[in-house]
């Protein structure tokens, strides 16, 4: 026996060693592959809007930022990231949780469901709210009797928003959760905490860097979609343009400076975004003992709840 398993041993330190002892032209030309490909397709784009929105100078920056319909696209996109965010949270924090911790017929469809805008176009999605909402709706007589207005009105570009966007938290938050199990939610139950208490003391601390994860691709998301709202808005300017979409017809009159000048300020967005997300998986390494699957940080939270005390 030991024969064999020697062998065996002797196969698998060959192969860590050929893959740790590469050539170094190897190595380099990995490396400079991967340099290459960010470099042509991410860094060269943003670097070019930039300076495409410099390119006149920074009175001519900020002329562009300070024009009433860009600040009007600028603050309905932070309206809508501001609702559609906060939607989200609640709906994939509750979802993560009842598809992880129990069992339920249907548990396979809404599993499903919550993945369907990965698989619907954003611009088909527009058009099925345009069918719900629209004049000629199902439900258009009726908003119209009741002087509602949802399409080519804000809140046909938040419904569009959130349709595309809520699998982010919820696919987060459930990766984390089906990983990390549900032992100390049994433990806390067993000494008497309700579910508010298992949920706020035990459960959310657990997994607050999902969370946190899911919260930031879903902002990103938000303030970038441009398919759906595009089929929702109508194009108001002053009124119903997001960001994306006061770009394009910026760009489309010509207007490059302008046009690259707010695809700047989405860019600065994205990458505070990656910087909070950069800085939160730091966070996390910092004292990985507290943060390792399973474990939770603060154990006095148990000692709260064998208190039996009503939050």
């Amino acid at each position: 026996m030991s024969g064999p398993i020697a062998a065996a041993g002797a196969r698998r330190r060959g192969q860590s060693k050929s893959l740790v002892g590469e050539a170094p032209w190897a190595r380099a030309l990995l490396i400079a592959t991967a340099l290459g490909f960010l470099g042509l397709l991410l860094v060269a784009p943003v670097v070019t809007v930039f300076v495409s929105a410099f390119s006149k100078g920074i009175g001519a920056y900020l002329t562009a930022l300070s024009d009433p319909e860009t600040l009007s696209s600028i603050r309905l996109t932070l309206l809508t990231a501001g609702i559609v965010v906060p939607m989200n949270l609640v709906f994939g924090i509750a979802a993560a949780w009842l598809v992880s911790s129990y069992d339920f017929w249907g548990k396979s469809v809404l599993t499903a469901l919550i993945d369907l805008p990965f698989s619907v176009s954003p611009v088909i999605s527009g058009l099925v709210f345009v069918l719900l909402f629209g004049a000629h709706g199902w439900f258009g007589p009726f908003l119209s009797d009741h002087d509602i207005k949802v399409i080519f009105a804000v809140p046909g570009i938040v419904l569009a928003t959130t349709f595309v966007t809520f699998p982010l938290v919820a696919r987060e938050v459930l990766a984390v959760m089906q990983a990390q199990g549900h032992d100390e939610e049994e433990a806390a139950l067993t000494l008497g905490a309700n579910g508010w208490q298992i949920l706020l003391k035990v459960t959310l601390p657990k997994v607050r860097w999902g969370v946190l994860y899911g919260v930031i691709l879903c902002n990103a998301r938000a303030m970038g979609e441009f398919g759906a709202v595009s089929v929702v808005s109508g194009h108001v300017r002053g009124e119903t343009n997001t960001m994306p979409l006061h770009i394009e017809i910026l760009y489309n009159e010509y207007s490059y400076v302008a046009a690259f000048a707010v695809a700047s300020l989405l860019v600065f967005l994205s990458l505070l975004t990656l910087v909070v997300k950069k800085a939160a998986e730091w966070a996390v390494a910092v004292d990985p003992a507290k943060d390792a699957a399973g474990a939770s940080p603060e154990k006095p939270s148990l000692s709260v709840k064998t208190e039996g005390a009503v939050p």
